[in-house]
């Protein structure tokens, strides 16, 4: 794992942005197409408004979310609907989105469709993750029943019930998620950061989903600033 840390939120918005754009950019000179998993939450946000406006051929970008609540579209702890609100704007919004809730009516027949969209993308270009204060990332809790179904299943995605946080979730599964070319895990605040140096400290992954992605032998790089 890599690190790369900003003196400003500003700083690491910009630089992280202009890295994933690059990468993008990379992927559809060599296969016509990219694919761009992000996460949900406060934390992207600036990071959105600053990623929308680079100017690469959206047409050929393929957006989706590393996980996403049980709940419709437009409802205020959508995903989706934070990421159609903050990212696929300006230059993005010629990007295609796709929806990790298709089928809000039926879990089993929604996650089939999803995995069957999900292999058919290959391996994703890049990979932003968040992290919570309970040391889960995506919706792979640590309080949830599913969390070793979560880091263990060859399974594209899975549905996940946290004990400690509100909503049903979909989520991509570790696998799915470390099929990638490039990934970071995006952290702002002291105190966030304190807490992914403690995950890997953690033996048990299970207790600290985060540290399988920060690990020394991982792809994905930890990008931060206070």
């Amino acid at each position: 794992m890599s690190e790369h840390g900003f003196a400003s939120a500003d700083a690491l918005h910009s630089a992280l942005a202009k890295s994933i754009a690059h990468r993008l950019q990379d992927g559809i000179k060599a296969r016509g197409r990219a694919t761009l998993v992000v996460s949900g939450g406060s934390t992207p946000r600036p990071l959105f408004a600053q990623l929308a406006t680079a100017k690469i051929p959206w047409e050929h970008v393929t957006i989706l979310l590393a996980d996403e609540r049980w709940v419709p579209t437009g409802h205020s702890a959508s995903n989706e609907t934070m990421v159609r609100k903050n990212l696929l704007q300006g230059q993005a919004a010629a990007a295609r989105f796709l929806s990790l809730i298709p089928d809000l009516s039926n879990e089993a027949s929604n996650l089939r469709e999803v995995c069957d969209q999900l292999d058919q993308l290959g391996t994703f270009d890049v990979v932003i993750l968040g992290m919570g204060g309970d040391r889960h990332t995506a919706s792979l809790f640590p309080c949830a029943a599913e969390i070793n179904e979560g880091l263990s299943t060859s399974n594209a995605a899975l549905i996940t019930h946290p004990r400690t946080a509100p909503h049903t979730r979909i989520s991509l599964s570790r696998q799915r998620l470390e099929d990638c070319h490039w990934g970071a895990v995006h952290i702002v605040g002291k105190e966030k950061l304190e807490v992914a140096y403690r995950a890997m400290t953690i033996s048990e992954a299970a207790e600290a989903p985060i540290a399988v992605f920060l690990s020394p032998r991982g792809q994905f790089q930890l990008w931060h600033a206070p």
